[in-house]
Protein backbone atom coordinates (compact mmCIF):
# COMPACT_ATOMS: atom_id res chain seq x y z
CA UNK A 1 0.00 0.00 0.00
CA UNK A 2 1.25 3.49 -0.83
CA UNK A 3 2.97 5.29 2.06
CA UNK A 4 0.79 8.45 1.61
CA UNK A 5 -2.40 6.38 1.84
CA UNK A 6 -1.21 4.74 5.07
CA UNK A 7 -0.38 8.13 6.49
CA UNK A 8 -3.85 9.47 5.66
CA UNK A 9 -5.55 6.40 7.19
CA UNK A 10 -3.48 6.78 10.33
CA UNK A 11 -4.37 10.45 10.60
CA UNK A 12 -8.10 9.76 10.17
CA UNK A 13 -7.96 7.00 12.80
CA UNK A 14 -6.27 9.30 15.31
CA UNK A 15 -8.81 12.02 14.54
CA UNK A 16 -11.75 9.65 15.12
CA UNK A 17 -10.27 8.44 18.43
CA UNK A 18 -9.66 12.02 19.51
CA UNK A 19 -13.23 13.07 18.74
CA UNK A 20 -14.58 10.03 20.63
CA UNK A 21 -12.62 10.74 23.80
CA UNK A 22 -13.32 14.48 23.60
CA UNK A 23 -17.06 13.78 23.40
CA UNK A 24 -16.92 11.45 26.41
CA UNK A 25 -14.92 13.97 28.39
CA UNK A 26 -17.26 16.80 27.40
CA UNK A 27 -20.29 14.76 28.41
CA UNK A 28 -18.74 13.92 31.78
CA UNK A 29 -17.81 17.55 32.30
CA UNK A 30 -21.37 18.69 31.63
CA UNK A 31 -22.72 16.05 33.99
CA UNK A 32 -20.26 16.63 36.79
CA UNK A 33 -20.52 20.42 36.51
CA UNK A 34 -24.04 20.32 37.84
CA UNK A 35 -23.01 20.73 41.47
CA UNK A 36 -22.24 24.38 40.75
CA UNK A 37 -25.72 24.90 39.36
CA UNK A 38 -27.76 23.03 41.98
CA UNK A 39 -26.60 25.17 44.85
CA UNK A 40 -27.76 25.69 48.37
CA UNK A 41 -28.41 29.31 49.23
CA UNK A 42 -26.24 30.54 52.13
CA UNK A 43 -23.20 28.77 53.53
CA UNK A 44 -25.20 27.44 56.44
CA UNK A 45 -27.38 25.45 54.07
CA UNK A 46 -30.43 27.52 54.89
CA UNK A 47 -32.13 30.32 53.01
CA UNK A 48 -31.52 33.64 54.74
CA UNK A 49 -34.76 35.44 53.87
CA UNK A 50 -38.29 35.01 55.19
CA UNK A 51 -41.73 36.46 54.63
CA UNK A 52 -40.66 39.73 56.27
CA UNK A 53 -38.00 40.16 53.61
CA UNK A 54 -40.49 41.18 50.93
CA UNK A 55 -43.75 43.08 50.91
CA UNK A 56 -47.05 42.50 49.15
CA UNK A 57 -48.47 39.19 47.90
CA UNK A 58 -50.43 38.57 51.10
CA UNK A 59 -52.70 36.04 49.40
CA UNK A 60 -49.73 34.07 48.06
CA UNK A 61 -48.08 34.06 51.49
CA UNK A 62 -51.26 32.75 53.11
CA UNK A 63 -51.47 30.02 50.46
CA UNK A 64 -48.10 28.53 51.42
CA UNK A 65 -48.20 28.79 55.22
CA UNK A 66 -49.39 25.21 55.57
CA UNK A 67 -46.49 24.12 53.35
CA UNK A 68 -44.08 25.89 55.69
CA UNK A 69 -45.63 24.00 58.63
CA UNK A 70 -45.21 20.77 56.70
CA UNK A 71 -41.53 21.52 56.04
CA UNK A 72 -41.01 22.12 59.75
CA UNK A 73 -42.79 18.95 60.92
CA UNK A 74 -43.63 16.52 58.09
CA UNK A 75 -44.18 13.70 60.56
CA UNK A 76 -47.11 15.60 62.12
CA UNK A 77 -48.99 15.56 58.83
CA UNK A 78 -48.01 11.94 58.14
CA UNK A 79 -49.52 10.92 61.49
CA UNK A 80 -52.91 12.25 60.36
CA UNK A 81 -52.59 10.64 56.94
CA UNK A 82 -52.56 14.05 55.27
CA UNK A 83 -50.97 14.19 51.85
CA UNK A 84 -49.35 17.56 51.39
CA UNK A 85 -48.70 18.93 47.89
CA UNK A 86 -45.42 17.60 46.54
CA UNK A 87 -45.15 20.43 44.08
CA UNK A 88 -46.20 24.07 44.04
CA UNK A 89 -46.39 26.07 40.83
CA UNK A 90 -45.89 29.81 41.23
CA UNK A 91 -47.04 31.74 38.19
CA UNK A 92 -47.27 35.41 37.36
CA UNK A 93 -45.67 38.18 35.35
CA UNK A 94 -41.88 38.68 35.46
CA UNK A 95 -40.59 40.52 38.51
CA UNK A 96 -43.51 39.80 40.82
CA UNK A 97 -41.38 37.89 43.36
CA UNK A 98 -41.77 34.18 42.55
CA UNK A 99 -38.15 33.34 43.33
CA UNK A 100 -38.26 35.42 46.49
CA UNK A 101 -41.41 33.60 47.59
CA UNK A 102 -39.70 30.21 47.24
CA UNK A 103 -36.63 31.40 49.15
CA UNK A 104 -38.84 32.83 51.89
CA UNK A 105 -40.63 29.49 52.28
CA UNK A 106 -37.31 27.76 52.91
CA UNK A 107 -36.19 30.56 55.22
CA UNK A 108 -39.38 30.44 57.29
CA UNK A 109 -39.08 26.67 57.65
CA UNK A 110 -35.31 26.77 58.25
CA UNK A 111 -34.51 24.17 55.58
CA UNK A 112 -31.95 24.06 52.75
CA UNK A 113 -32.89 25.76 49.49
CA UNK A 114 -31.77 24.35 46.14
CA UNK A 115 -32.23 26.69 43.19
CA UNK A 116 -31.90 25.67 39.55
CA UNK A 117 -33.30 26.83 36.22
CA UNK A 118 -35.24 24.68 33.79
CA UNK A 119 -32.64 25.46 31.14
CA UNK A 120 -29.94 23.83 33.34
CA UNK A 121 -31.49 20.45 32.54
CA UNK A 122 -31.82 20.91 28.78
CA UNK A 123 -28.59 19.63 27.21
CA UNK A 124 -27.47 18.45 23.79
CA UNK A 125 -26.34 15.09 25.23
CA UNK A 126 -29.15 12.57 25.67
CA UNK A 127 -29.50 11.39 29.27
CA UNK A 128 -27.54 14.23 30.91
CA UNK A 129 -30.65 16.20 31.88
CA UNK A 130 -32.29 13.16 33.48
CA UNK A 131 -29.07 12.39 35.37
CA UNK A 132 -28.99 15.94 36.68
CA UNK A 133 -32.57 15.64 37.93
CA UNK A 134 -31.75 12.44 39.83
CA UNK A 135 -28.59 14.00 41.27
CA UNK A 136 -30.48 17.07 42.47
CA UNK A 137 -33.18 15.05 44.22
CA UNK A 138 -30.59 12.71 45.75
CA UNK A 139 -28.79 15.70 47.20
CA UNK A 140 -32.04 17.11 48.65
CA UNK A 141 -33.04 13.74 50.16
CA UNK A 142 -29.75 13.60 52.04
CA UNK A 143 -30.93 16.67 53.96
CA UNK A 144 -34.29 14.99 54.81
CA UNK A 145 -36.10 18.35 54.49
CA UNK A 146 -35.57 20.89 51.73
CA UNK A 147 -37.11 23.19 49.14
CA UNK A 148 -36.14 22.53 45.52
CA UNK A 149 -36.82 25.54 43.33
CA UNK A 150 -36.97 25.21 39.54
CA UNK A 151 -37.19 28.57 37.79
CA UNK A 152 -38.51 28.82 34.22
CA UNK A 153 -39.83 25.28 34.36
CA UNK A 154 -41.42 25.75 30.95
CA UNK A 155 -37.93 25.32 29.47
CA UNK A 156 -38.19 21.58 30.20
CA UNK A 157 -41.89 21.06 30.91
CA UNK A 158 -43.66 22.30 27.78
CA UNK A 159 -46.61 20.36 26.40
CA UNK A 160 -45.60 17.26 24.47
CA UNK A 161 -47.13 16.72 21.05
CA UNK A 162 -48.83 13.44 20.15
CA UNK A 163 -46.07 12.51 17.72
CA UNK A 164 -43.17 13.45 20.02
CA UNK A 165 -40.08 11.25 19.89
CA UNK A 166 -39.95 9.22 23.09
CA UNK A 167 -36.16 9.28 23.13
CA UNK A 168 -35.97 13.05 22.98
CA UNK A 169 -33.64 14.53 25.62
CA UNK A 170 -36.19 17.02 26.95
CA UNK A 171 -38.85 14.32 27.30
CA UNK A 172 -36.44 11.99 29.13
CA UNK A 173 -35.61 14.84 31.52
CA UNK A 174 -39.28 15.62 32.11
CA UNK A 175 -40.04 11.96 32.77
CA UNK A 176 -37.19 11.82 35.29
CA UNK A 177 -38.64 14.84 37.12
CA UNK A 178 -42.11 13.30 37.22
CA UNK A 179 -40.72 10.00 38.51
CA UNK A 180 -38.70 11.65 41.27
CA UNK A 181 -41.69 13.68 42.45
CA UNK A 182 -43.90 10.59 42.42
CA UNK A 183 -41.38 8.80 44.65
CA UNK A 184 -41.73 11.16 47.62
CA UNK A 185 -42.97 9.54 50.82
CA UNK A 186 -45.43 11.45 53.00
CA UNK A 187 -42.93 11.70 55.84
CA UNK A 188 -40.27 13.25 53.62
CA UNK A 189 -40.17 17.00 54.11
CA UNK A 190 -39.23 17.90 50.55
CA UNK A 191 -41.27 20.29 48.44
CA UNK A 192 -40.62 21.19 44.82
CA UNK A 193 -41.48 24.78 43.91
CA UNK A 194 -41.52 25.78 40.25
CA UNK A 195 -41.98 29.17 38.64
CA UNK A 196 -43.25 30.17 35.20
CA UNK A 197 -44.68 33.15 33.36
CA UNK A 198 -46.68 30.86 31.06
CA UNK A 199 -48.56 28.11 32.98
CA UNK A 200 -50.72 27.45 29.90
CA UNK A 201 -47.71 26.00 28.05
CA UNK A 202 -46.93 23.29 30.64
CA UNK A 203 -47.48 19.59 30.04
CA UNK A 204 -50.65 18.18 31.64
CA UNK A 205 -48.62 15.48 33.42
CA UNK A 206 -46.89 18.19 35.47
CA UNK A 207 -50.16 19.63 36.71
CA UNK A 208 -52.04 16.50 37.75
CA UNK A 209 -52.48 15.54 41.45
CA UNK A 210 -49.27 14.24 42.95
CA UNK A 211 -47.09 16.60 40.88
CA UNK A 212 -47.56 20.38 40.78
CA UNK A 213 -51.07 20.13 42.12
CA UNK A 214 -51.15 23.52 43.84
CA UNK A 215 -51.06 26.57 41.62
CA UNK A 216 -50.50 29.97 43.22
CA UNK A 217 -50.58 33.25 41.35
CA UNK A 218 -47.96 35.78 42.39
CA UNK A 219 -49.73 38.83 41.01
CA UNK A 220 -48.74 42.40 40.30
CA UNK A 221 -49.10 44.45 43.51
CA UNK A 222 -52.09 46.69 44.10
CA UNK A 223 -51.72 50.20 45.51
CA UNK A 224 -51.45 49.09 49.15
CA UNK A 225 -48.92 46.40 48.29
CA UNK A 226 -46.92 48.87 46.19
CA UNK A 227 -46.74 51.23 49.16
CA UNK A 228 -45.45 48.38 51.36
CA UNK A 229 -42.82 47.50 48.73
CA UNK A 230 -41.79 51.15 48.45
CA UNK A 231 -41.48 51.39 52.24
CA UNK A 232 -39.31 48.27 52.26
CA UNK A 233 -36.90 49.59 49.62
CA UNK A 234 -36.71 53.16 50.99
CA UNK A 235 -36.28 52.07 54.63
CA UNK A 236 -32.49 52.52 54.72
CA UNK A 237 -32.22 55.29 52.13
CA UNK A 238 -32.04 59.06 52.78
CA UNK A 239 -35.42 59.98 51.28
CA UNK A 240 -36.30 63.69 51.26
CA UNK A 241 -39.34 64.62 53.39
CA UNK A 242 -40.81 66.40 50.33
CA UNK A 243 -41.39 63.10 48.53
CA UNK A 244 -44.97 61.83 48.66
CA UNK A 245 -44.63 58.05 48.75
CA UNK A 246 -48.42 57.60 48.66
CA UNK A 247 -48.49 59.42 45.31
CA UNK A 248 -45.64 57.26 44.04
CA UNK A 249 -47.65 54.17 44.97
CA UNK A 250 -50.66 55.59 43.07
CA UNK A 251 -48.59 56.50 40.01
CA UNK A 252 -46.94 53.09 39.62
CA UNK A 253 -49.95 51.11 38.39
CA UNK A 254 -48.83 47.85 36.70
CA UNK A 255 -45.31 48.10 38.22
CA UNK A 256 -43.94 44.83 39.56
CA UNK A 257 -41.96 44.59 42.78
CA UNK A 258 -38.74 44.31 40.77
CA UNK A 259 -39.62 47.44 38.78
CA UNK A 260 -40.29 49.38 41.99
CA UNK A 261 -36.96 48.27 43.45
CA UNK A 262 -35.20 49.29 40.25
CA UNK A 263 -36.93 52.68 40.18
CA UNK A 264 -35.92 53.51 43.76
CA UNK A 265 -32.39 52.25 43.15
CA UNK A 266 -32.03 54.44 40.04
CA UNK A 267 -33.18 57.44 42.08
CA UNK A 268 -30.58 56.61 44.73
CA UNK A 269 -27.85 56.35 42.07
CA UNK A 270 -28.87 59.75 40.70
CA UNK A 271 -28.63 61.35 44.16
CA UNK A 272 -25.28 59.66 44.83
CA UNK A 273 -23.79 60.99 41.59
CA UNK A 274 -24.71 64.54 42.67
CA UNK A 275 -23.55 63.82 46.24
CA UNK A 276 -26.87 65.25 47.42
CA UNK A 277 -27.96 65.09 51.04
CA UNK A 278 -31.23 63.37 50.16
CA UNK A 279 -32.91 61.50 47.35
CA UNK A 280 -35.27 64.23 46.17
CA UNK A 281 -38.40 64.40 44.06
CA UNK A 282 -36.45 65.23 40.88
CA UNK A 283 -34.38 62.05 41.27
CA UNK A 284 -37.51 59.97 41.72
CA UNK A 285 -39.42 61.62 38.86
CA UNK A 286 -36.51 61.13 36.45
CA UNK A 287 -36.20 57.48 37.47
CA UNK A 288 -39.97 56.99 37.08
CA UNK A 289 -40.16 58.27 33.52
CA UNK A 290 -36.95 56.49 32.58
CA UNK A 291 -38.57 53.24 33.73
CA UNK A 292 -41.65 54.00 31.62
CA UNK A 293 -40.19 55.31 28.37
CA UNK A 294 -36.39 55.49 28.64
CA UNK A 295 -34.15 58.46 29.30
CA UNK A 296 -34.49 61.76 27.44
CA UNK A 297 -32.47 62.22 24.28
CA UNK A 298 -30.01 65.03 24.99
CA UNK A 299 -29.09 66.08 21.45
CA UNK A 300 -32.28 67.32 19.76
CA UNK A 301 -30.68 69.74 17.33
CA UNK A 302 -31.39 67.60 14.26
CA UNK A 303 -35.12 67.16 14.94
CA UNK A 304 -37.17 68.92 12.27
CA UNK A 305 -39.94 71.31 13.27
CA UNK A 306 -42.33 69.22 11.18
CA UNK A 307 -41.46 66.12 13.25
CA UNK A 308 -42.06 68.05 16.47
CA UNK A 309 -45.51 69.05 15.22
CA UNK A 310 -46.36 65.47 14.21
CA UNK A 311 -45.31 64.21 17.65
CA UNK A 312 -47.27 66.97 19.42
CA UNK A 313 -50.53 66.11 17.64
CA UNK A 314 -49.90 62.38 18.04
CA UNK A 315 -49.34 62.53 21.81
CA UNK A 316 -52.15 65.05 22.28
CA UNK A 317 -54.45 62.55 20.56
CA UNK A 318 -53.56 59.87 23.10
CA UNK A 319 -54.07 62.21 26.06
CA UNK A 320 -57.36 63.79 24.94
CA UNK A 321 -58.91 60.43 24.00
CA UNK A 322 -57.89 58.79 27.28
CA UNK A 323 -59.44 61.66 29.24
CA UNK A 324 -62.62 61.86 27.17
CA UNK A 325 -63.34 58.13 27.31
CA UNK A 326 -62.52 57.72 30.99
CA UNK A 327 -62.44 60.94 33.04
CA UNK A 328 -61.01 58.97 36.00
CA UNK A 329 -57.78 58.39 34.04
CA UNK A 330 -54.94 60.63 35.20
CA UNK A 331 -52.64 62.05 32.54
CA UNK A 332 -49.47 62.41 34.60
CA UNK A 333 -47.30 63.84 31.83
CA UNK A 334 -47.20 64.30 28.07
CA UNK A 335 -43.91 65.00 26.30
CA UNK A 336 -42.60 65.47 22.76
CA UNK A 337 -38.97 64.99 23.84
CA UNK A 338 -37.52 61.89 22.13
CA UNK A 339 -36.27 59.12 24.40
CA UNK A 340 -33.43 56.63 24.29
CA UNK A 341 -35.79 53.78 23.34
CA UNK A 342 -36.56 55.40 19.98
CA UNK A 343 -39.94 56.94 20.87
CA UNK A 344 -40.57 60.47 19.59
CA UNK A 345 -42.55 61.34 22.73
CA UNK A 346 -44.91 59.80 25.25
CA UNK A 347 -48.20 60.13 27.08
CA UNK A 348 -48.08 58.76 30.64
CA UNK A 349 -51.68 57.91 31.51
CA UNK A 350 -52.61 56.27 34.80
CA UNK A 351 -55.93 54.37 34.61
CA UNK A 352 -57.98 53.53 37.70
CA UNK A 353 -57.24 50.09 39.12
CA UNK A 354 -59.93 47.45 38.73
CA UNK A 355 -60.35 43.71 38.98
CA UNK A 356 -62.39 43.20 35.80
CA UNK A 357 -62.51 44.97 32.46
CA UNK A 358 -65.77 45.38 30.55
CA UNK A 359 -66.19 45.12 26.82
CA UNK A 360 -66.30 48.92 26.63
CA UNK A 361 -63.14 49.23 28.75
CA UNK A 362 -61.20 47.14 26.24
CA UNK A 363 -62.57 49.12 23.31
CA UNK A 364 -61.58 52.34 25.08
CA UNK A 365 -58.03 50.99 25.51
CA UNK A 366 -57.88 50.29 21.77
CA UNK A 367 -59.25 53.74 20.98
CA UNK A 368 -56.66 55.44 23.19
CA UNK A 369 -53.84 53.50 21.54
CA UNK A 370 -55.11 54.37 18.03
CA UNK A 371 -55.74 58.03 18.88
CA UNK A 372 -52.20 59.08 17.93
CA UNK A 373 -52.72 57.90 14.34
CA UNK A 374 -56.22 59.42 14.32
CA UNK A 375 -54.87 62.81 15.41
CA UNK A 376 -52.22 62.68 12.67
CA UNK A 377 -54.93 62.02 10.07
CA UNK A 378 -57.06 64.92 11.32
CA UNK A 379 -54.18 67.41 11.25
CA UNK A 380 -52.14 66.30 8.25
CA UNK A 381 -54.57 64.28 6.13
CA UNK A 382 -54.81 60.55 5.44
CA UNK A 383 -52.07 60.66 2.80
CA UNK A 384 -49.57 62.10 5.31
CA UNK A 385 -49.94 59.69 8.23
CA UNK A 386 -46.57 58.44 9.54
CA UNK A 387 -44.87 55.33 10.88
CA UNK A 388 -45.06 56.70 14.43
CA UNK A 389 -48.14 54.64 15.25
CA UNK A 390 -46.61 51.24 14.42
CA UNK A 391 -46.25 50.12 18.04
CA UNK A 392 -49.74 51.42 18.89
CA UNK A 393 -51.24 49.42 16.03
CA UNK A 394 -49.38 46.27 17.10
CA UNK A 395 -50.66 46.54 20.69
CA UNK A 396 -54.20 47.28 19.51
CA UNK A 397 -54.22 44.29 17.17
CA UNK A 398 -53.01 41.97 19.95
CA UNK A 399 -55.72 43.27 22.29
CA UNK A 400 -58.36 42.89 19.57
CA UNK A 401 -57.34 39.26 19.04
CA UNK A 402 -57.69 38.61 22.79
CA UNK A 403 -61.06 40.41 22.75
CA UNK A 404 -62.33 38.02 20.06
CA UNK A 405 -60.51 34.77 20.84
CA UNK A 406 -59.84 34.71 24.58
CA UNK A 407 -62.48 36.91 26.21
CA UNK A 408 -65.43 35.84 24.01
CA UNK A 409 -66.54 39.43 23.34
CA UNK A 410 -66.79 39.13 19.57
CA UNK A 411 -69.56 37.67 17.42
CA UNK A 412 -68.91 34.16 18.78
CA UNK A 413 -68.71 33.33 22.48
CA UNK A 414 -66.37 30.36 22.02
CA UNK A 415 -62.59 30.67 22.27
CA UNK A 416 -61.66 30.85 18.60
CA UNK A 417 -58.08 29.71 19.20
CA UNK A 418 -59.29 26.47 20.75
CA UNK A 419 -61.66 25.96 17.83
CA UNK A 420 -58.68 26.47 15.47
CA UNK A 421 -60.72 29.01 13.51
CA UNK A 422 -57.89 31.52 13.17
CA UNK A 423 -59.09 32.97 9.85
CA UNK A 424 -62.48 34.02 11.19
CA UNK A 425 -60.87 35.34 14.37
CA UNK A 426 -58.37 37.38 12.36
CA UNK A 427 -61.06 38.87 10.13
CA UNK A 428 -63.28 39.75 13.09
CA UNK A 429 -60.34 41.30 14.97
CA UNK A 430 -59.38 43.39 11.93
CA UNK A 431 -62.98 44.61 11.55
CA UNK A 432 -63.02 45.51 15.26
CA UNK A 433 -59.82 47.58 14.97
CA UNK A 434 -61.19 49.39 11.90
CA UNK A 435 -64.47 50.18 13.67
CA UNK A 436 -62.76 51.48 16.82
CA UNK A 437 -60.40 53.60 14.70
CA UNK A 438 -63.28 55.23 12.80
CA UNK A 439 -65.03 56.00 16.12
CA UNK A 440 -61.81 57.50 17.48
CA UNK A 441 -61.38 59.79 14.48
CA UNK A 442 -64.96 61.02 14.94
CA UNK A 443 -64.43 61.57 18.68
CA UNK A 444 -61.35 63.71 18.06
CA UNK A 445 -62.98 65.65 15.21
CA UNK A 446 -65.83 66.51 17.59
CA UNK A 447 -63.23 67.73 20.12
CA UNK A 448 -60.68 69.19 17.73
CA UNK A 449 -60.38 72.45 19.71
CA UNK A 450 -59.16 70.54 22.79
CA UNK A 451 -56.80 68.49 20.60
CA UNK A 452 -55.31 71.58 18.95
CA UNK A 453 -54.98 73.42 22.26
CA UNK A 454 -52.91 70.62 23.83
CA UNK A 455 -50.80 70.12 20.70
CA UNK A 456 -49.91 73.83 20.62
CA UNK A 457 -49.07 73.79 24.33
CA UNK A 458 -46.74 70.82 23.76
CA UNK A 459 -44.98 72.66 20.93
CA UNK A 460 -44.47 75.60 23.27
CA UNK A 461 -43.40 73.77 26.45
CA UNK A 462 -42.31 70.31 25.13
CA UNK A 463 -43.50 68.69 28.37
CA UNK A 464 -46.78 69.31 30.19
CA UNK A 465 -48.10 67.78 33.38
CA UNK A 466 -51.54 66.92 34.66
CA UNK A 467 -52.47 70.42 35.80
CA UNK A 468 -51.53 71.96 32.45
CA UNK A 469 -53.74 69.47 30.60
CA UNK A 470 -56.74 70.15 32.79
CA UNK A 471 -56.38 73.93 32.42
CA UNK A 472 -55.64 73.98 28.71
CA UNK A 473 -58.00 71.34 27.36
CA UNK A 474 -60.89 70.70 29.72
Amino acid sequence: MDYDVLLQLGFLTLLAVGVFFYSKRKKATVKNGFDAKAFEVAASGQATCNFDSFAGNLEAKESVKDIVDYLKSPEKFARYGARMPKGILLHGKPGTGKTLMARAMAGEAGVPFYAVSGSDFVQMYVGVGAARVRELFKKAREKKRAVIFIDEIDALGKKRSDNANGNDEREQTLNALLTEMQGFANEEGIVVVAATNRPDTLDDALLRPGRFDRRIEVALPDKNARRQIIDLHTKNKPISPEIDLDKLASDTVFFSGAMLEGLINDAAISAARKEAEHINQEDLTTAYYTALVGSEKKDRSLIRERDREITAWHEAGHAITAKLLNPETRIAKVSIIPSSNGAGGFCASIPPERMYYTKKDLENQMATALAGRAAEEIRFGKENITTGASNDIEKTTNLAMQYVTKFGMGERLADMYLLKNDQQAAEESANLVDRVYDETVKLLRDNVAKLQSLAELLLEKETVDEEDIVISSF
